[in-house]
């Protein structure tokens, strides 16, 4: 009797660390909430862990059939055709954005901010919106293109490093945009800094994929976008807090 209480008890430990481990992150905050010291600052989480509540795909009211809330992320399903990029409901102007993301082997997938949404004057939202690119640069070919790598902001300014995790394994994202000043962070390291709306900036744009769109990069508010680019790919932790 007592052997088994033990091996009872041995296992019941194991299940709970290892439920621990799935539901909460490194710095012991259970995913998808809120610490302490997060809510006393004033940040709001975008995803609750369980539904797709205060997102839509852009150009509808609601998140598509692709995109589920599935084990605590935002899933896009790339075996289901019914996708589109998933925009939130609210717009936000000075932030400062993190999020967790997940690619797929050979995966694509993007985070887009300042997104004007309005699908009637824009096809889509990279039409306004810039983008920290989100890939598997060692399997997808945009990685050999300079300024389309993880972290870059893409076909703008490539990354200053590359502290990447493998495929497969959670990276942590931050965009930080307030009052013209722009800064990307992968995995606690600043991988971009630069203005946004001055002459240089300009100059960026004009020398980019994105030169024959008018009005892409002159907002400096606007919705936050995760892009479907026909991979499977996993968000989690998405939390925000206006600056």
């Amino acid at each position: 009797m007592v052997r088994s209480l033990t091996i009872l008890a041995f296992s019941t430990l194991c299940l709970a660390a290892c439920s621990s481990s799935k539901k909460t992150t490194g710095n012991n905050t259970a995913n998808n909430s809120l610490g302490k010291d997060e809510a006393a600052e004033g940040w709001q989480l975008l995803f609750d862990g369980t539904s797709t509540r205060g997102w839509h795909t852009y150009g509808k009211t609601a998140a598509s059939a692709a995109w589920q809330a599935v084990d605590g992320t935002i899933h896009l399903d790339a075996s289901n055709k019914d996708g589109g990029d998933l925009v939130t409901d609210e717009a936000f102007e000075n932030f400062h954005l993190k999020l967790e993301w997940k690619i797929s082997r050979n995966g694509n997938s993007g985070i887009i901010f300042d997104v004007q949404d309005d699908p009637a004057k824009y096809k889509e939202v990279w039409y306004t919106g810039p983008e920290m690119q989100v890939l598997d640069n060692d399997g997808h070919p945009d990685g050999k293109i300079f300024k389309h790598r993880a972290g870059n902001l893409y076909d703008l300014i490539a990354s200053t490093s590359e502290p990447v995790k493998p495929v497969g394994e959670w990276n942590l994202a931050e965009i930080i945009q307030n009052r013209g000043k722009l800064e990307l962070k992968l995995n606690g390291v600043t991988v971009v800094a630069t203005n946004i709306g001055d002459d240089a900036w300009r100059t960026l744009i004009a020398g980019s994929k994105f030169k024959n769109m008018p009005d892409f990069g002159k907002f400096s508010m606007g919705k936050i976008a995760l892009q479907d680019h026909g991979n499977n790919v996993w968000y989690r932790n998405i939390k925000i807090q206006k600056l």
